[in-house]
C-alpha cells in the first residue's frame, strides 16, 4: 500500500507501505527539451535550451545550449550554431511568444525569393574573380548540391563557398579571411572569425561528404573514365588517428596522411575523395575505395590506376565485383616476366611486336586467362588483357645507368672496405647497395661483396618494357596506352592542390575539424579543375600564361554597396568579356560594352503629318 502526492516543484512523491519516501521527477516531454528560455550570466543575456543528458558516471544532468542572445527589448539574435544548424533542428525550437523573432527571419535559408536587405554599412570591394568563381559554381551544379546537402540552408552554403574561394584568390590562410572581407566581396555576408571557421567546419559531418558524393555520382556519365590515385600530405596538427610517419617524400620532420581522389577524365575534376593513414600501401586501400562509390551509387565507371595499386588482390576484386579498368603494372609481375623472358636474345626489338608510329612504341597483346575462387564457385576474368610496350632508347638509357650504378656502388664499397670503417646497418645496405650482396664480419666492417647477378639480370632484362592489364573492355594496346596517359591531368590536379589552393599542409588538429575541412578542400578542387580545364581548352590559354592569371585579369571588377543603394558592378572590358566568352557565362546587366539608348520611340500625342501627303499631283 502507499500513497502518492505531488508537490509544488512538480515532483511525485510515494509513500511505500513500510513510510519510505520516494521522490521521482515529471520526465521531460520533447517539447520540453526544446524550449528556448532567457539565461542571464554575468550581465549577457542567452537563448538557451536545457535538455537533459546522461554524463558519465551516469546521473542525469541538464545542459545549457546557447542558440544566440536577447536584447533588452527581447529581440533575439542568432549564433552560429544556430546559423549552422539544420532546417529539422531549427524548427523543433520552441520560442516564447513575445519574442521579436525579426533576425531569424532575415536567413536566406527562411526568407522568401526577392532582393536580399542591403547591408549596414557602405562598400567598395575587388568582385571579378568571386563572380568568376561563383558562375563556374552555378555551372556545374556544385552549388545545387550544396544546397542539397545542406537542406536549403543557403547561409551556410555562403560560407562554405568562401572557405573554398579564399585559398586560391589569396593563397593565405584562414587566419587572414576576415581582414580580407573587407578587400573582396565573397558570397557570405558574414565575418568569418578563426573561432567561427572552426564551428563550421566541425559541423560538416560524413553524412554530408557521403550526400555531396551521391550528388555529384549522378552528374557522371556511364564509362567515364576515372583516374584513382594518391597524394601524402604533411600535417601540423599531431593528435589526428590517420596521422602516420610514412615516407615524407619532401623531407619534411612532420607526420603525414595519404588523400585518395578519384579524377573523371572528361570532366576535368574530381569526383570522390577520402583520406588514410600515411603508412598504408595504396593496393590495400582499394577495397575500401570500391565500397565508398558503390555507397555513394556511382555508375559502372572504368578505372584507371598506377603501379601503386598493383597486387592480385586489387586485380581479383575487380574481377569479382565484375569491374572495368586499365592498370598499370610492374614488369617484374610473373605474367608479364615470363613473356619478356619468352622473347630470349633479341637485337632492335623482339620478334612479334607491332609499332605505333605515334607514340613510337613497339606494343604486342596478350589473352589471359584468369580465374577467381568465390565464396559459391569461380569467377572468370571478363576480357583480360596484357597490353606490353617496349621502348628501344628507353632500353638503352636504363642499361647504361644500370652499369653506372653498378660501378658506383662497387667503388663505395671498397673504398669503405680499405679504409675499415664500419658498413652502414642493413635498411642502408639493402636501399643504396642494391646490385651487391655485402658479407659482414662481427665487428660490423665489410669482409666482401659480390654483384647480385639475379637483381642485375632482371633490370637489364626489363630495361625499355612497360605493361598494363585491361579487364572487361576491347582496347587495343595504343588505345589503353593514349587512355592512361590522359592520368596527367590528375598529377597537374595534386599540384594545383599543394600550390595554387595553399593546402599542402593540414592545418587542423581535431578529427571533426579535418572532415569539415577535406569537405571543403573537394569543393574548391572542383571549382579550380573546371577554370583550369577551360583555359587549357580554350583560346585563353594563347591569352593567359596560366590559370591564375585569368582571375588576375578578373580581380579589378568591384562592387559597390552603399546604404539605401541596390548594388553596382563596374564595367567588364577587354579581356574580361573574352573570359566570359570562352566560359559562355553572360554579362552582368549593366555591366557588358555595348550601350542601348533609352529614348522613348516616339513622344506623346498626334503625331505630325507627312508633308508629301499634301502635296497634289497634276497633270
Amino acid at each position: 500500500m502507499f500513497f502518492f502526492a505531488v508537490n509544488s516543484n512538480l515532483i511525485a512523491t510515494f509513500v511505500t507501505a513500510n513510510h519510505k519516501v520516494v521522490t521521482m521527477a515529471r520526465p521531460i516531454s520533447a517539447e520540453t527539451a526544446n524550449r528556448v528560455t532567457l539565461h542571464i550570466n554575468r550581465g549577457y543575456r542567452y537563448a538557451s535550451t536545457r535538455p537533459r543528458v546522461v554524463n558519465e558516471t551516469g546521473k542525469n544532468s541538464n545542459k545549457s545550449i546557447h542558440w544566440g542572445t536577447v536584447t533588452e527589448d527581447k529581440k533575439f539574435i542568432p549564433n552560429k550554431r544556430y546559423l549552422y544548424a539544420t532546417v529539422e533542428e531549427r524548427s523543433k525550437l520552441v520560442f516564447p511568444e513575445d519574442w521579436d523573432l525579426s533576425e531569424v527571419d532575415r536567413l536566406s535559408a527562411n526568407r522568401g525569393p526577392g532582393r536580399p536587405p542591403s547591408g549596414e554599412e557602405d562598400k567598395n570591394r575587388l568582385y571579378g574573380a568571386t563572380w568568376l568563381l561563383e558562375q563556374i559554381a552555378q555551372k556545374t551544379g556544385l552549388r545545387k548540391d550544396l544546397e542539397d546537402v545542406f537542406d536549403g540552408n543557403k547561409d551556410m552554403v555562403d560560407d562554405v563557398m568562401t572557405l573554398a574561394m579564399f585559398p586560391y584568390l589569396t593563397n593565405f590562410s584562414y587566419s587572414r579571411l576576415a581582414r580580407h572581407q573587407e578587400v573582396y566581396k565573397f558570397p557570405t555576408s558574414r565575418l568569418l572569425t578563426p573561432p567561427d571557421i572552426t564551428r563550421l567546419t566541425q559541423s560538416i559531418t560524413e553524412r554530408h561528404r557521403i550526400r555531396l558524393l551521391k550528388l555529384r555520382a549522378g552528374r557522371v556519365g556511364k564509362d567515364e573514365l576515372c583516374a584513382v590515385d594518391s597524394t601524402s600530405r604533411s600535417a601540423y596538427g599531431s593528435t589526428l588517428a590517420d596521422i602516420r610517419w610514412g615516407h615524407n617524400k619532401e623531407g619534411m620532420p612532420l607526420e603525414q596522411t595519404d588523400e585518395v581522389v578519384v579524377y573523371t577524365l572528361s570532366q576535368h575534376m574530381p569526383i570522390y575523395y577520402r583520406t588514410f593513414p600515411g603508412n598504408i600501401p595504396d593496393s590495400r586501400t582499394m577495397d575500401t575505395i570500391m565500397t565508398d562509390i558503390e555507397h555513394a551509387e556511382f555508375p559502372d565507371v572504368i578505372y584507371i590506376t598506377d603501379r601503386g595499386y598493383t597486387s592480385l588482390k586489387v586485380l581479383e576484386s575487380f574481377i569479382i565485383k565484375g569491374k572495368r579498368a586499365i592498370m598499370a603494372v610492374k614488369t617484374n609481375m610473373k605474367m608479364v616476366l615470363d613473356r619478356i623472358l619468352a622473347f630470349g636474345q633479341f637485337g632492335a626489338k623482339p620478334d612479334g611486336m607491332e609499332f605505333d608510329a605515334e607514340n613510337k612504341v613497339y606494343y604486342r597483346q596478350y589473352d589471359i586467362d584468369y580465374e577467381v575462387k568465390t565464396r559459391t564457385g569461380t569467377k572468370k576474368a571478363d576480357r583480360l588483357k596484357l597490353n606490353l610496350f617496349f621502348e628501344p632508347m628507353v632500353r638503352g638509357e636504363k642499361i647504361l645507368a644500370t652499369e653506372m650504378r653498378l660501378q658506383g656502388q662497387k667503388e663505395a664499397l671498397a673504398a669503405m672496405q680499405a679504409a675499415g670503417e664500419p658498413a652502414p646497418d642493413a635498411d642502408t645496405l639493402r636501399r643504396e647497395y642494391s646490385l651487391f650482396k655485402v658479407d659482414v664480419d662481427g665487428e660490423g666492417k665489410i669482409k666482401s661483396f659480390t654483384p647480385d647477378k639475379e637483381k642485375f639480370d632482371e633490370t637489364i632484362i626489363t630495361a625499355g618494357f612497360f605493361a598494363s592489364l585491361t579487364l572487361g573492355l576491347d582496347m587495343t594496346p595504343p588505345e589503353a596506352m593514349d587512355a592512361y596517359q590522359l592520368r596527367d591531368e590528375q598529377e597537374k590536379y595534386y599540384q594545383q592542390m599543394k600550390s595554387q589552393v595553399a593546402s599542402d599542409r593540414q592545418r587542423n588538429w581535431s578529427e571533426d575539424g579535418k572532415t569539415g575541412r577535406l569537405f571543403i578542400l573537394f569543393v574548391s578542387l572542383v571549382m579550380t579543375s573546371y577554370l583550369r580545364h577551360m583555359w587549357k581548352t580554350t583560346e585563353l590559354k594563347k591569352k593567359f600564361p596560366s590559370s591564375l592569371d585569368v582571375l588576375d585579369e578578373m580581380r579589378p571588377i568591384r562592387c559597390i554597396e552603399h546604404k539605401g543603394h541596390a548594388k553596382k558592378i563596374t564595367p567588364f572590358v577587354g579581356a574580361q568579356l573574352d573570359i566570359c566568352k570562352a566560359f559562355a557565362f553572360e554579362v552582368p546587366k549593366g555591366c557588358e560594352p555595348g550601350y542601348k539608348s533609352v529614348k522613348v520611340g516616339r513622344k506623346r500625342g498626334r503625331p505630325k503629318k507627312n508633308p508629301e501627303s499634301d502635296l497634289v499631283v497634276t497633270k
